[in-house]
């Protein structure tokens, strides 16, 4: 049974210009349905906003039962990442340009946030990465990402070369740009840019993209999500990893990236009659032709 919900957690794009009346009349909104309603804590610093209690993102995942992000899907990943751990169901209301996680427009939040508020939404959970960066032997970063884990080379140097093992097995060297292992809601990401295939998110899999590899040959490919991804720097210099928006510089030969899926997953609610193909349709521009 759909759950009615009993205290909101809000956090915005702090930098966009014009924010913080945006906030202010969801949060009266919010609190005018019947719930009460925490600001994430940058977010309440940053606006000035102070007549709701400021909280920090572990202290909203222990006291609040919902999320309200607003902003474009950059806002969400950092977000969803920190929410992660919690299982709290987040709403996205777009201010951003593209909105593939972000879909409510803020023109219409009243319409679609009041019946998701009282119970009434479509549920849908998503994967998460779970990454490692490993130096002889001991791990020296670790984090998560909704969309994509990206190993890409030095700024001012050539190709890196990446040695890829997918479970035990060895798969082959790469001499690219980069290399991409992107989740199914980063398969609309940085993936899709350099040449992967769009996957449906309820596919239990992720692609693994080359960047401008070397090889004609090298090819995106879809792998099954239960086995893990390792990329081990064998040449190149400078090169970096990012989880999403968190990046390590300056990796050295021998380091090793370990891709894997998290226990954890994010929760997305969204408006009744939500359709993913309906999402990539409008976002896409594709020709709709007639349904």
């Amino acid at each position: 049974m759909a759950k009615r919900f009993r205290h909101a957690a809000i956090v915005g794009k702090h930098q966009a210009r014009g924010i913080r009346p945006l906030l202010e009349e969801i949060a009266e909104f919010v609190t005018g349905l019947g719930l009460d309603v925490s600001l994430e804590l940058e977010t309440a610093q940053n606006t000035g906003i102070t007549a709701y209690e400021a909280l920090s993102p572990d202290q909203l995942g222990a006291n609040c039962d919902l999320a309200i992000v607003v902003g474009g899907d950059g806002t969400m990943l950092g977000f969803a990442r920190q929410m992660a751990r919690h299982a709290i169901p987040l709403v996205g209301i777009n201010q951003g340009r593209l909105g593939f996680i972000t879909d409510i427009s803020i023109e219409r939040f009243r319409e679609a946030l009041e019946p998701i508020l009282v119970g009434d939404y479509e549920m849908e959970k998503r994967a998460v990465l779970e990454g490692a960066v490993w130096r002889d032997g001991e791990c020296i970063f670790e984090g998560l990402a909704l969309n994509d884990v990206v190993v890409s080379r030095g700024a001012t140097s050539g190709m890196v070369e990446l040695r890829v093992q997918v479970g035990e097995e060895f798969v082959a060297n790469m001499r690219a740009d980069g290399v991409i292992v992107a989740s199914p809601t980063g398969s609309t990401a940085y993936s899709l840019s350099a040449g992967g295939p769009i996957l449906h998110p309820s596919i239990a899999g992720w692609v693994l993209v080359p960047i401008a590899s070397h090889a004609l040959s090298n090819r995106p490919i879809v792998l099954p999500d239960q086995g893990g991804v390792l990329l081990e720097i064998v040449a190149g210099r400078d090169a970096s990893v990012n989880f999403d928006m968190q990046s390590l510089a300056s990796l050295l030969h021998g380091d090793r990236i370990s891709v894997r899926r998290s226990e954890h997953q994010v929760c997305f609610l969204h408006p009744k009659g939500w359709s993913y193909y309906a999402t990539l349709r409008r976002k896409l521009r594709w020709y709709e032709g007639v349904a």
